[in-house]
């Protein structure tokens, strides 16, 4: 049988933590990881450009690899354009959303702090999931596009500042009921996982969608058996790096390979 082919897709590299959690449950499937620096972080971005661009550059990608389940392991992008995305393609289409559900029912004292890009923060699904299932808590929200960069920096070999992150959550963090609850509404924020939580001066949950995405992508993929085997996984970028920026694309290429890809390389649309 042939073996599926699953793109994992998002504006930079914090895709990544769920390719973590994807793979542990489908190692079988053969993965492409596409992230579109050039517009990176889509959280600063109009609505509009973003369900143009996502059309554009994942009807050429799916095509040219012929892959058979898509990932959009964004939250911005999929708040913004899921449901477009879905009537664009015929493949099966996985989202990501903020995992109020699950944080709503760890939360021992009823406050929790949803981090997240400043697109998706503002987003009505967002609302509508905070009004379904946490209406009898009290959700705090913060739209940070300075987290999605420092995880970037993260992964391209940079230090990351301890101070840095505190200061972007100091609001919540000077509050008198400080939340016990956070849900890491962007997939940029598993990466900084330990940063976050050195912050909080008490222990603190922290949820995200990773597991869950998981779980749909293996049940699309057993719908058709594959064979177990040795995978190349393949990742791109659409903007090429500049000469000055080497070292950089050398760290972020060690950071891949780390994650099981095998290449890291250009997928520039032509304009």
């Amino acid at each position: 049988m042939s073996v599926k082919k699953v793109l994992i897709f998002d504006s930079g590299v914090g895709g990544l933590s769920v390719f973590e959690q994807v793979i542990k449950q489908s190692p079988a499937a053969q993965y492409f990881y596409l992230f579109d620096n050039a517009y990176f972080p889509y959280g600063e971005l109009q609505a509009d450009f973003i369900v143009r661009r996502l059309k554009r550059l994942l009807s050429v990608f799916v095509e040219t690899h012929q892959i058979d389940l898509l990932v959009i392991a964004c939250n911005t992008a999929s708040t913004i354009a899921l449901p477009f995305l879905r009537e664009h393609f015929a493949i099966p289409i996985v989202g990501v959303v903020p995992a109020i559900k699950p944080a709503a029912l760890l939360s021992k004292n009823g406050v929790i702090g949803l981090l997240a890009t400043p697109a998706t923060i503002d987003r009505p699904y967002t609302a509508q999931l905070i009004k379904e299932f946490a209406a009898d808590k009290q959700v705090l929200k913060m739209g940070s596009t300075q987290l999605v960069k420092l995880a970037e920096l993260k992964l391209y070999g940079k230090q990351i500042r301890l101070a840095d992150i505190a200061a972007v959550l100091a609001p919540w963090l000077s509050l008198e009921k400080v939340p016990d609850t956070i849900v890491l509404g962007c997939t940029h924020f598993p990466l900084l996982r330990e940063e976050i939580a050195r912050c909080f001066p008490n222990k603190v949950n922290l949820v995200d969608s990773g597991n869950a995405i998981a779980q749909r992508v293996a049940q699309l993929l057993e719908q058709t058996p594959v064979e177990q085997r040795e995978n190349n996984h393949q990742a791109y970028f659409t903007q090429a790096f500049t000469e000055q920026q080497s070292d950089e694309f050398n760290a972020l290429k060690r950071s891949f390979l780390s994650f099981g890809f095998s290449t890291l390389q250009c997928f520039a649309l032509d304009d």
